[in-house]
């Protein structure tokens, strides 16, 4: 288990500001399965659902920004729960760029690969791998697509969801397994100790040039739909395998 509970350049737990925030928390001295339910649920919902300039970036930086996206916040986790002594690995995949319609903007969506980085974080607990995904959207931005798509009564592809259930998802902790996108998963590249090894290996989501301009112009242009979501404030007609909704 040393090697699911180790530091590293991405997993930079020993950061003050993390350090802070788990002292603030008192997550140290609780129990094993409260550790792992509190800390979850801060990184679901007080990290909001958003685009951070990079999916490799360090767990303070997600942190400190305040919101990410399912590489960022499973960052952020892992380094979360190796503070507090639980091990967790990483699992890389690829989803397809279908269950990211409407979140992103129409730009940003057609610059989009076919299949998008995408990962989850396993957590050893009660002496079995927990595979916890839900955390990726914040319950203000699930329920707002959940209000939209009110009728829909079965699987939901987009808006960052693709899930055979929209109306009960099944995110919230109970010390079992949660999803929220694995209903879209291309190709599975495994499982590593840490993220850092699988951006090594495999990259992020966009390079070059584009990467430049995703982070600097796009990226922000996204979070600010992913914003009039959250309040109600988009407009607009999206598109599924149910036939077309506005919102």
């Amino acid at each position: 288990m040393k090697d699911y509970l180790k530091i590293t350049p991405i997993l930079d737990y020993q950061s003050p500001t993390i350090q802070s925030l788990i002292q603030k928390n008192g997550w140290e001295k609780l129990e094993e399965g409260e550790k792992i339910k509190q800390i979850y649920h801060f990184v679901k919902d007080d990290i909001k659902f958003g685009y951070n300039a990079s999916d490799d970036i360090k767990a303070s930086q997600v942190l400190a920004d305040g919101y990410g996206q399912c590489n960022t916040k499973s960052t952020l986790f892992m380094a979360l729960l190796r503070a507090v002594n639980i091990p967790c690995r990483f699992h890389g995949f690829t989803i397809h760029k279908d269950l990211q319609e409407g979140a992103l903007t129409p730009l940003a969506y057609k610059m989009a690969p076919k299949e998008i980085i995408h990962s989850w974080v396993e957590v050893y607990f009660q002496r079995e791998w927990i595979f916890l995904e839900g955390l990726i959207l914040d319950e203000e931005y699930l329920q707002k697509i959940q209000q939209t798509f009110s009728d829909n009564k079965g699987s939901f592809c987009g808006y960052g969801i693709a899930t055979k259930n929209l109306k009960n998802p099944g995110v919230v902790w109970t010390g079992r397994s949660t999803f929220i996108q694995s209903e879209g998963i291309a190709q599975d590249f495994g499982i590593f100790n840490t993220p850092d090894e699988f951006y090594e290996k495999y990259g992020s989501n966009v390079k070059g040039l584009k990467k430049l301009l995703y982070s600097h112009v796009i990226r922000h242009a996204i979070n600010k739909n992913v914003e009039k979501i959250r309040n109600g404030h988009q407009e607009g007609v999206f598109q599924n395998s149910k036939g077309s909704k506005t919102i």
